[in-house]
């Protein structure tokens, strides 16, 4: 049975996507069968494994939602999904937010996507899911679906403020949908740790929660190669064998692997 892991934080901008991208690549690399999945209606992951005009497809994971609140069984599962540099992915567009709209108004929409994903967990070792940054229907669905969530953090003081208000939706969604969801631990990306703000805010997390929810000693730094990898559509790794971002990814994905072992 595949562990489902959510990637997901309420602030923009603090490496979710590029994560999702890198870590199932390492997780690839590592002999593990991973699917990913783009819930996001800005369909960035989508972008990140190349599809172009995303708007166009026809089959996405807001198609299957949709079939899931319709009642309707798809032909074919396998029609959903794509493959890039030996990762299967599920790609989303705009018409996510058609869903997220309608599940607004259905009986028992928090458990939508864990009905969605049941008949893939048994193909993947991992299915990793790309959220929306907000606290919004799609983010409770996914968290309701998930095995462990994953909380990337940028160290800046604007991307620090959220993440109370995070942990406190994963903690509501614990105790009122999904008894088995844990927090697999907070990944920090983007790390200049050259500068003194970073150092700080790094030093008041790892003092705020440490022994409380696990800080992953791997931490993600910022560097060119990772804008440049997605401009090419590629995870780092593939895109730069020495990039220190790709390193890093790769050094992460062990410690999960090790963690959850």
């Amino acid at each position: 049975m595949g562990k489902v892991i959510v990637i997901g934080s309420q602030k923009g901008g603090v490496g979710k996507t590029t994560t999702t991208l890198n870590l199932a690549y390492s997780l690839h690399n590592m002999g593990k069968k991973v699917l990913a999945i783009d819930f996001d209606s800005q369909a960035n992951l989508t972008t990140c494994y190349g599809v172009e005009n995303t708007n166009e497809l026809e089959y996405t994971i807001g198609h299957l939602m949709m079939a899931q609140i319709e009642e309707q069984v798809p032909e074919s599962l396998d029609a959903f999904i794509q493959s890039k540099d030996g990762v299967d992915f599920i790609p989303s567009s705009i018409y996510l937010s058609v869903v997220d709209a309608k599940l607004r108004t259905e009986m028992g929409a928090e458990r939508m996507l864990a009905e969605v994903l049941e008949p893939f967990k048994d193909r993947y070792d991992y299915v990793l899911i790309d959220t929306y940054p907000s606290l919004g229907m799609l983010t409770i669905n996914a968290l309701a679906a998930a095995d462990e969530v994953i909380i990337t953090v940028n160290p800046q003081l604007l991307a620090m403020m959220g993440l109370q208000d995070f942990l406190r939706t994963v903690s509501k969604i614990k105790k009122r949908i999904n008894p088995t969801l844990t927090v697999a631990g907070i990944l920090l990306t983007m790390c200049e740790s050259r500068t003194t703000l970073c150092k700080v805010l790094t030093e008041e997390v790892t003092g705020s929660f440490q022994g409380q929810i696990r800080i992953f000693e791997n931490r993600i730094p910022s560097t060119v190669k990772v804008g440049e990898s997605i401009y090419y559509s590629m995870p780092i790794a593939l895109y730069s064998k020495n990039a220190s971002a790709g390193i890093a990814y790769r050094k992460f994905a062990k410690e999960l692997i090790a963690y959850e072992g």
